[in-house]
C-alpha cells in the first residue's frame, strides 16, 4: 500500500527495508523521490491510485492506495470520494473503473496500455457469434474492452468464472475470449466445448439442438501461454517439495501438473494461508516479486522471467506525469458504459 512519510529519506528507508532484495538501493533512492512527489500530487488532486498485481515492485509497494485484481480495484475506487482515479494497469482495467465510476476522471499512465487477450476479440466478433448462435448467452471474461463487455450478457473474473458458468446449469453458453481458461472451466464443470474458429466442422447440431455446452474463442494471454509442463518438471527436479501455483489462463496440461490453480488473488491467499516450504508462481513475474516482498518469511522461487510488456510500460515516472499533466484520460461512451455495467452487475449478483 501507500508508503507515506514526511521526507524522502524516511520513504527511502522504508523502501530499502522492504524492497532491497528486488531493487538496487541506488534505484530505490531515486524512486523514493518520485514516491514523495506522487504522494504530494495525490493530495493536491484528490486522487486515488490503483496498483494491479503485475506492477513492478517499486511502484506496487509504494504509491497505490489499493492493490489487487482489476475488477476488485475498480470497485474499491468507486467507493471513494476521490475526483481522480489513476489506474496503474492496462487500458481495459481503466475502462472498467470508468464503467463503475462515470463521474470520476480516470487516468491511465500509459498512452496505449494494450493486452493481447483483450485485443483478441472485438465487439463485432461477439455480434457475429450471436448471429451464428441465436439465443445462446455470452459470458465474457473481464479482461476485455468495454465495447465487448457491452455485447455480453454477463462478465466473470478468473476467481468466479466457474460459478458464473454453472449458474446457467445445462444451458449452452459462449465463453469469451480466453481459450485456455475456457478449456479449464469446461474440464472442471464437465461441459463439452468447441472452438468454431478452429474447426467449422464442429458446428453441427444434434436433433434436439446444440450438441455441446460451451463455445470458446481463441484468445490467449501472451504471458501465461508461454508456461509449459516441462517448466514444472524441471523445477520439481531441483526442488521436489515446491508447491506450484498456476493462473487459470495457463494451458490445461499446465494446470493439471500444478498443485493449485486460480486467480491472482487466489494465488496470493494460498501463499499467505498455507505453510509449504517453498512456492513457484506460474504467472507474470513481477507478481511473484510482489508476493515475495509481502511475505518475507516464505521462500518464493524466483525462476519466472516472463514479464508482461504492457504492464512493464507503467512506471513511477508515468504515474507522476499522469497526475501532473492529467493524462491519459479514459472515456467510455455512455451507451457502451451502461450495457457493459449491466453485464458486470449481473456477475456481481451471481457471486
Amino acid at each position: 500500500m501507500t508508503v507515506t512519510a514526511d521526507s524522502v529519506e524516511k520513504i527511502y528507508e522504508i523502501m530499502v527495508e522492504k524492497l532491497s532484495k528486488f531493487v538496487p538501493k541506488v534505484e530505490l533512492r531515486y524512486k523514493a523521490e518520485l514516491t514523495f512527489e506522487i504522494n504530494q500530487l495525490k493530495k493536491e488532486k484528490n486522487a486515488v491510485i490503483l496498483g494491479h498485481n503485475y506492477m513492478e515492485p517499486a511502484l506496487f509497494h509504494t504509491v497505490p492506495d489499493f492493490t489487487g485484481d482489476s475488477l476488485g480495484l475498480a470497485r474499491e475506487a468507486a467507493k471513494t470520494d476521490k475526483d481522480i482515479i489513476v489506474f496503474c494497469g492496462v487500458r481495459f482495467m481503466a475502462e472498467t473503473a470508468k464503467i463503475l465510476s462515470p463521474e470520476k476522471t480516470v487516468l491511465l499512465p500509459s498512452p496505449k496500455g494494450g493486452c493481447s487477450l483483450a485485443e483478441s476479440i472485438t465487439a463485432e466478433d461477439v455480434r457475429k457469434l450471436r448471429e451464428q448462435y441465436p439465443g445462446v448467452p455470452v459470458v465474457t471474461y473481464v479482461n476485455t474492452y468495454a465495447d465487448v463487455k457491452a455485447e455480453s450478457d454477463v462478465c466473470c473474473t478468473s476467481g468466479n468464472a466457474v460459478e458464473v458458468v454453472e449458474s446457467f446449469k445445462d444451458q449452452t453458453i459462449i465463453f469469451l475470449p480466453d481459450e485456455f481458461m475456457a478449456k479449464n472451466i469446461a474440464l472442471e464443470t464437465g461441459k463439452h466445448i468447441i472452438f468454431p474458429t478452429n474447426n467449422p466442422a464442429n458446428l453441427k447440431k444434434s436433433g434436439n439442438g446444440l450438441d455441446y455446452r460451451m463455445i470458446g474463442w481463441n484468445g490467449k494471454c501472451e504471458v501465461h501461454e508461454q508456461f509449459t509442463v516441462e517448466d514444472i518438471v524441471n523445477v520439481r527436479k531441483q526442488f521436489p517439495d515446491v508447491v506450484v501455483l498456476a493462473h487459470l489462463e495457463c494451458k490445461p496440461e499446465v494446470i493439471n501438473a500444478s498443485d493449485y490453480s486460480g486467480s491472482t488473488s487466489g494465488m496470493i491467499r494460498y501463499v499467505e494461508e498455507t505453510k509449504a516450504p517453498r512456492y513457484l508462481l506460474l504467472t507474470e513475474c513481477s507478481m511473484g516479486d510482489n508476493i515475495a516482498a509481502a511475505n518475507p518469511k516464505k521462500e518464493m522461487l524466483r525462476l519466472c522471467s516472463i514479464r508482461c510488456p504492457h504492464m512493464n510500460e507503467i512506471t513511477l515516472e508515468q504515474t507522476r506525469d499522469a497526475l501532473k499533466l492529467n493524462r491519459y484520460v479514459i472515456d467510455v461512451p455512455e451507451d457502451i458504459r451502461n450495457r457493459a455495467r449491466a453485464a458486470v452487475d449481473r456477475m456481481i449478483a451471481i457471486g
